[in-house]
């Protein structure tokens, strides 16, 4: 089957096959001729399936081949990273056409947006909160929408948009064609469909799309501590064939966390998570997409939209806490027919989580691998090369140093040098106030523990001066004394 036997244009299929996209699947060679037709649709298929395609080819071909300026579709989705998602998907289905398309989303500025809805554009791509803030600006007319599509719809209801989605439904025209996606159907979407929808076909795709996936990814559940977690990481990521990666965690401290530890032992990271702005999101998932970066940190909500068919290896860093969580996380890897690893590491403190992701996905494995970055099974079962080392063999060295000696030998390592930054630091301030001469040494001859309680405090406020007044820390005071004036390094 192809996408033109399904009836699309050829303009179409010739943007397509310009990507390399010549062979549709399931829920496109289902959904693409009934919604060409205008029918109302209910496609339940999980995200990964291709159903941008899938409900973005109809609309995009049946607004015609140079549809009037002025907003005739509206696509809304659930988060900011799958807003972008989608829009470049339909992007590269519009190449040979004058269709423009525009995505509308909190954390970015109003007046980029606002320019291309007057510009003249035909398609929106949005969030429901923008999209209700500019409606309700009336900088944005939804009457004349013909064509609408709502995306994760079972998304939307956990995050709480149901109202907000009722609101954009009742400000378009009740002859609109509709399609509605979810990966499940939960009584509120299963009522908002008859609400708003008419005499929908129901197209599920889920079962044989998801069974595939399932048997393309090899899953490896591991009892870990936490203390080892990024040694461990650190060697999963030197695997034989080891590709682009995503490593979920629990929090956006962890994930910031993370970054800088693997920054530090050599690897090439980007992060997606909610402290960071729009915008340093939107560069991170570019650099990761576009191979620049080569693991990706990402929280569950931040990581809504990821759409990477390359990615050879998900980490659960923290094990998700229900078992649709769990198959969202995994399901980022073995992607269109390619294989794939997920990695779950799984805390002391979480075995009852795990217990319910075991029961619930028929796993068979009731006892998470008890697992250490030494033991054997793990280079056997990631095809890690022996000998391998949490650290890069270009990482810089006076990174791994501290390190390294903190995860063996903690007392001594802050005695020296300390660990990333404060040690850097430390180094910088004695070059500028005569070498490393008297402070240097005096510092390496403390007791390990007074030497750890001033490493603890200088991570806090390095270069500050405000020590427990012991010799050698003096001695730097007076130094730098003298140079309070000039900038600092």
């Amino acid at each position: 089957m192809t996408f033109r036997e399904l009836g699309v244009d050829d303009d179409i299929v010739e943007a397509l096959a310009g990507k390399g996209i010549l062979e549709p699947f399931p829920i496109q060679t289902q959904t693409i001729p009934l919604a060409l037709s205008g029918q109302d649709i209910i496609g339940q298929a999980k995200t990964g399936t291709g159903k941008t395609f899938g409900f973005g080819l109809p609309i995009i071909q049946r607004l015609g081949l140079d549809p009037e300026p002025g907003v005739k579709a509206l696509v809304v989705v659930p988060t900011r990273e799958l807003c972008v998602q989608v829009t470049q998907d339909l992007e590269i289905a519009t190449a040979n056409r004058p269709t423009k398309i525009v995505s509308i989303y909190g954390g970015k500025a109003y007046e980029g947006q606002i320019e291309e809805i007057k510009a003249g554009a035909q398609i929106v791509v949005g969030t429901p909160g923008r999209l209700l803030d500019l409606a309700g600006q009336r900088l944005l007319s939804l009457s004349a929408i013909s064509e609408m599509v709502l995306d994760e719809a079972d998304k939307m209801l956990d995050l709480g948009f149901l109202s907000d989605i009722e609101k954009l439904f009742a400000q378009t025209s009740a002859t609109r064609h509709t399609m509605l996606f979810s990966a499940t159907m939960p009584g509120p979407i299963v009522a908002l469909a008859r609400r708003f929808m008419n005499r929908p076909v129901h197209i599920r795709a889920t079962d044989p799309d998801e069974g595939l996936t399932q048997a393309n990814i090899k899953h490896l559940v591991y009892r870990a501590h936490s203390m080892d977690k990024d040694e461990v990481i650190a060697r999963i990521l030197q695997a034989e064939g080891r590709g682009k990666t995503i490593i979920f965690t629990r929090t956006k401290r962890a994930a910031a966390k993370l970054v800088e530890e693997l920054g530090d032992r050599g690897f090439n990271t980007a992060a997606v998570h909610g402290d960071l702005s729009q915008e340093q999101r939107e560069r991170a998932m570019a650099a990761f997409k576009a191979g620049k970066k080569d693991v990706l940190i990402a929280t569950d909500v931040a990581a809504r939209g990821i759409d990477v068919n390359d990615v050879t290896h998900v980490i659960n860093h923290t094990i998700p806490d229900d078992p649709d969580t769990y198959l969202h996380r995994a399901g980022r890897t073995g992607r269109a027919g390619k294989t794939g690893i997920a990695v779950t590491f799984v805390d002391w403190d979480d075995l009852h989580k795990w217990a319910l992701i075991n029961r619930g996905l028929d796993f068979g494995q009731p006892e998470p691998t008890e697992t250490y970055s030494s033991s054997p099974h793990l280079f056997t079962d990631l095809d890690i090369p022996a000998g391998t080392r949490g650290r890069l063999a270009g990482a810089p060295e006076r990174a791994a140093a501290p390190r390294e000696a903190s995860t063996e030998s903690r007392p001594s390592s802050r005695s020296g040098s300390g660990d990333g930054g404060a040690g850097r630091s430390r180094s910088r301030q004695r070059t500028r106030t005569g070498g490393s001469g008297a402070g240097s040494n005096a510092g390496a001859a403390q007791p390990a523990g007074q030497a750890s309680g001033q490493q603890a405090h200088s991570e806090h406020a390095p270069g500050s001066g405000a020590h427990d007044g012991s010799g050698p820390n003096r001695q730097r005071r007076r130094r730098s004394g003298g140079e309070r004036s000039a900038p600092s390094a």
